[in-house]
């Protein structure tokens, strides 16, 4: 058994991550987890459907196939499948990173190409996972909290979209701005109320509260019946197709997931009872990178997008003191099985704008504050500061001048369109060329 971290006494777990549990209280705790993230699941779905215009059907697929992706690399996160898998209580789901990059791709070459992008740049995590101890020196909480926080600041925009829509032919103009705070009010009670589970499934309250404020008005349609009992993924749905233009885009942004999925990662180890350095902590986080390397390509062959290790899963185990990883089994099983009935997708696809805007308009703000953390947990000082500064202001204004853009060599007008390559790339020049950074903590080497 290895060694446990000092800073946190396993008297605190019920269940470590190698033990069994009862069957009952396995599925509980697994219910609580699929609770805490289905709804991030299938809301980059949801909003690519809608900001790109795809068909009802092809949106309940996207929401289908996302549950299905999500059951694939927790199974792999939990179970170790040979060199694949962290061996924590780790959940993988869609990740929010990659919406802007597939927003460009989705507008030049519509889902063949959202899906080409995603399966071609998704072996850079398979390759850079042996070596992102060395990496990390590279990227240290500065540089990856400018590229969290641009891309939340790039997408908050999009989820203003839904909230502006029209609620329902004929509704107010109002309504979707009044929809959409009743959805965020209900998280807001959720976490006011003082009870800690609320708080881990208070996106959902406000999700089911938008959704029976929409059925009262009137704004809630039944989705057309579905033909079909299961909905069977097939490989490459909609084609394939490749942007030598795009490749470097789409692998920075899947390096900034491996860097998300590290911290996700030892957070979890740390939570477990597990020691957060030395050469097991090493091969547990190369061997998870591994599993959403290989997780992130099987979603682009069946139809989904780009996969990441979860943060939201810490706090369930936080609450139910069980950290064990065979839990996975039964969430993946339940993943699978919202993924496959067509009903479900139905229901989800069926959202309304507003509920969905809403929705996004929290999560992507709660993604810009996850950014302003990085920088400055640990005093943000003067160089950390103009270094932030330039960053930012290239990474939101560069991409706002489409006409200039327009007049450069093809490979600068990806990187500057893309907020976060360009912010992103903007941050790691300076801070390898202005002296004085700060040293990583041993833990983080």
């Amino acid at each position: 058994m290895e060694s446990k971290n000092p800073t946190l006494p396993i008297h605190v777990l019920v269940y470590g991550p190698d033990d069994r549990l009862p069957l009952g209280t396995a599925l509980l705790v697994a219910l609580q987890q699929v609770a805490a993230m289905v709804v991030g699941v299938v809301t980059p779905a949801l909003l690519l459907s809608s900001i790109l215009h795809f068909s009802a059907a092809d949106t309940s697929y996207l929401v289908s196939m996302a549950m299905v992706a999500a059951a694939v690399g927790t199974f792999l996160q939990t179970t170790r499948v040979g060199p694949l898998g962290s061996g924590l209580l780790s959940v993988t789901g869609t990740s929010f990173a990659f919406l802007q990059p597939l927003i460009q791709a989705g507008s030049l070459g519509g889902l063949p190409l959202m899906f080409g992008m995603s399966l071609a740049a998704a072996p850079v995590q398979v390759v850079l996972a042996p070596f992102m101890p060395r990496l990390r020196r590279l990227f240290p909480p500065l540089i990856s909290g400018v590229v969290v926080l641009l891309i939340g600041l790039s997408i908050i925009p999009e989820a203003m979209r839904g909230i502006v829509a029209p609620t329902a032919p004929g509704a107010p103009a109002w309504s979707g701005a009044a929809v959409a705070a009743i959805v965020i009010a209900a998280v807001l009670v959720a976490q006011a109320v003082g009870v800690v589970w609320a708080r881990l499934v208070g996106i959902l309250f406000g999700v089911l509260a938008g959704y029976l404020v929409c059925g009262l008005c009137g704004w809630l349609h039944r989705p057309p019946p579905s033909d079909a009992w299961l909905a069977v993924p097939h490989l490459l749905p909609h084609g394939f197709a490749f942007r030598w233009d795009l490749l470097l885009v789409f692998a920075f942004i899947y390096l900034v997931s491996l860097l998300e999925s590290v911290g996700d990662m030892t957070a979890t180890a740390q939570l477990s009872g597990l020691r957060t350095d030395g050469p097991e902590h090493a091969t547990r986080l190369r061997n998870g990178l591994l599993a959403d390397g290989v997780t992130s390509m099987i979603a682009a062959l069946i139809g989904s997008f780009p996969s990441t290790t979860y943060a939201q899963n810490n706090g369930v185990i936080q609450i139910t003191g069980v950290a064990s990883r065979h839990i996975g089994k039964w969430m993946a099983l339940i993943l699978a099985l919202l993924g496959l009935l067509p009903v479900v997708s139905g229901w989800v696809t069926a959202m309304p704008p507003a509920v969905l805007g809403g929705m996004a308009l929290l999560l992507f703000g709660l993604v810009s504050v996850s950014g302003l953390r990085l920088i400055v947990g640990r005093h943000l000082n003067h160089r950390d500061g103009l270094i932030t500064a330039l960053a930012l202001g290239v990474g939101l204004g560069a991409p706002s001048q489409t006409e200039w853009l327009s007049h450069l060599p093809a490979i600068l007008q990806t990187f500057l369109a893309s907020g976060i390559s360009a912010g992103g790339i903007t941050a790691i020049v300076l801070n390898l060329a202005i002296p004085g950074g700060q040293p990583m903590a041993a833990d983080e080497a």
